[in-house]
């Protein structure tokens, strides 16, 4: 007689939740098929070692494992604790759905794990043929990847290297199906990314009724790596190894964003695009009141000398409230966070299946809100992210 197996209860229960930041976890030459002739030939085998060392040599043996029928009970039962490629559906579209269903909520926002830096470089590199067809070899495998169920949200790259083609690229992406633009979370190459040449990207998502996005690990390099040569043993990352966040790393993580989007919102991009929408994925949220408080200051503090801060139609924070949307990291006090900024900005997400989200974000954010009323638990876990998804979600 076979074995029968209770059906595991989904992770999230009570309430909608959307998940406004999952991952695929890409195989070494996950971008291959996908990219064009031309491309193909330059491009190099994904680093992947940013995890704990030796796992990615034990890829195919956890692609036969998925496929064992007597593993996959445990597996299943397991959608919360398993890990990078160890995770249901992490790498194998298929297993995309169940996955989804096991973890119980309503959409992912779905962003590839190792190409944001690749991507960065590619785009600062000079070679604008190579740096567009990295991101189009991407937006093509990320759409192939969340084809298989409407709940999965695929997020495409659009460089800003170059008016022109940034604007096509954006146009591209839309159409074959990608419901976010990723954009680096850094200044691009040779000019500001207020820059009015860009405009016609924000027209373009604005128009669509998708957001842009920005998410840790687009922003270049982070720190002076001279900042760890301080005579002492190596510290290690979350994941064993050396190459993922540490404490340092993380002081510096929300420092491109900050800049990015203060530079946006004083050469007024947001005054010109009210309707656009924008995601500050993965970069923590703890730095916020203090961010907003700074952008008013220096309205104060410059707008005599500065005809463009006179001209903004609203005060610095009140476009932060009204057009950007930021999720923070379950160790951070969301509670205090919202209280400061107000109950529109903050968004829910899990990090599946990377091991920073942990086994159950959703106690250690609930522990932080004890003091936060139901309308505001219903903002971060729902309609905040319905706010910045605007037409990308599935009615």
């Amino acid at each position: 007689m076979s074995e029968v197996h209770e059906q595991p209860l989904p992770y999230a229960q009570g309430r909608v939740y959307h998940d406004a930041d999952a991952h695929v976890v890409e195989t070494p030459d996950w971008l291959v098929p996908f990219a064009d002739p031309g491309v193909r030939e330059r491009l190099r085998p994904l680093f992947v070692a940013s995890v704990k060392p030796g796992e990615d040599q034990l890829i195919d043996r956890v692609r036969a494992k998925h496929r064992d029928p007597e593993a996959r009970p445990r597996i299943e039962a397991e959608i919360m604790l398993r890990k990078n490629w160890s995770a249901l559906g992490s790498f194998l579209k298929e297993d995309r759905p169940r996955a989804l269903d096991l973890l119980g909520f309503k959409s992912q926002l779905v962003f590839n794990t190792f190409l944001n830096q690749y991507l960065n470089d590619a785009e600062h590199s000079g070679d604008l043929d190579f740096a567009y067809g990295l991101a189009r070899a991407h937006n093509r495998a990320q759409v192939d990847f969340c084809s298989v169920d409407p709940r999965l949200l695929a997020v495409g790259y659009v460089p800003l290297a170059d008016f022109a083609r940034a604007r096509a690229m954006a146009e591209e992406a839309i159409a074959m199906g990608c419901k976010a633009l990723l954009i680096a979370s850094s200044c691009p190459r040779g000019h500001s990314p207020s820059h009015v040449g860009l405009f016609p990207v924000w027209q373009v998502a604005q128009d669509a009724g998708l957001p842009i996005v920005l998410h840790v690990g687009g922003g270049g390099r982070l720190l002076d790596p001279h900042y760890f040569e301080n005579g002492l043993p190596p510290v290690s990352d979350f994941h064993g190894g050396a190459e993922n966040f540490r404490s340092v790393d993380y002081m510096a993580i929300p420092f491109p964003p900050m800049q990015t989007l203060a530079t946006m919102i004083f050469d007024r991009v947001f005054d010109h695009f009210p309707k656009l929408r924008v995601g500050v994925i993965e970069q923590g949220a703890v730095w916020l009141p203090s961010w907003m408080r700074q952008l008013d200051a220096a309205l104060d503090a410059f707008a005599k000398g500065e005809e463009r801060l006179r001209k903004l139609e609203l005060k610095p924070s009140q476009y932060v409230e009204r057009q950007i949307r930021v999720t923070p990291y379950p160790a951070e006090p969301v509670g205090w966070i919202v209280e400061q900024v107000g109950p529109d900005v903050c968004m829910f997400s899990s990090d599946w299946p990377h091991v920073e989200g942990g086994r159950n974000p959703i106690k250690r954010f609930e522990a932080s809100m004890t003091g936060v009323d139901e309308h505001a638990r219903q903002r971060f876990y729902c309609d905040n992210f319905v706010d910045m998804m605007g037409c990308g979600l599935v009615p």
